[in-house]
């Protein structure tokens, strides 16, 4: 499926045309980018009925580096996280992993479980493209999403990269909502984008 870049780019607190040209060099870039990582989804999970959610009991929790050897746990909760078009495959984590220019981290509850991860590319123009971040539904509204993102964004810091994009589903206004208050800006709108047919903001970060 072809990607259908809105022509209408828009931008919010676009006072200076110093912002314009940041966003526009960082955006042709990444067009390209996003292309590739597009044909990375698979197919959206419908066969299979909505889980149950029980929130998690409390528990404490922490920020450790994502290798090769916890591909499996990331697999599995990969499929819990995502079934609306935004899916990876096996293939694509296994890609992530092994990439050199990849940033990737796991949140781990008290016990060792697995319960968030994410994966930050950094692309030959030198911006970081925010690929994926996902938090285990009994996990979730407890800040790890917050956590995680404050993290890759000083990770990202620490190695002078002065740029991050990313996309977001329209219809995830709460995730939209976490990347306002952070700082990101939409730029631009990428129709059928998502395997289901869904569009994406393209949301965009100065960071130095």
């Amino acid at each position: 499926m072809a990607v259908d870049y809105d022509a209408g780019v828009q931008f919010q607190n676009s006072e200076t045309s110093a912002t314009q040209k940041l966003c526009n060099s960082a955006t042709k870039f990444t067009m390209a980018v996003l292309a590739r990582i597009k044909n990375f989804f698979a197919s959206p999970i419908f066969d299979e009925p909505e889980e149950v959610v029980v929130p998690a009991a409390p528990t404490t929790y922490s920020i450790h580096p994502l290798t090769i050897d916890h591909l499996k746990e990331v697999l599995r909760l990969n499929v819990r996280c995502f079934r609306k078009g935004d899916n990876y495959t096996k293939h694509t984590f296994d890609y992530l992993l092994k990439e050199p220019r990849t940033i990737s981290y796991r949140i781990v509850a008290a016990g060792g479980e697995l319960v968030a991860f994410a994966f930050v590319m950094i692309n030959e123009n030198g911006s970081a493209h925010l690929t994926t971040i996902g938090v285990a539904p009994e996990h979730r509204r407890r800040g790890l999403a917050q956590k995680m993102l404050t993290h890759l964004e000083n990770a990202i810091r620490a190695r002078e990269i002065g740029t991050v994009v990313l996309e977001v589903r329209v219809g995830n206004t709460g995730a939209q909502e976490l990347y306002r208050r952070n700082g990101y800006m939409i730029v631009q709108r990428i129709n059928k984008y998502y395997n289901n047919g869904e569009a994406c903001f393209l949301m965009m970060k100065g960071l130095i």
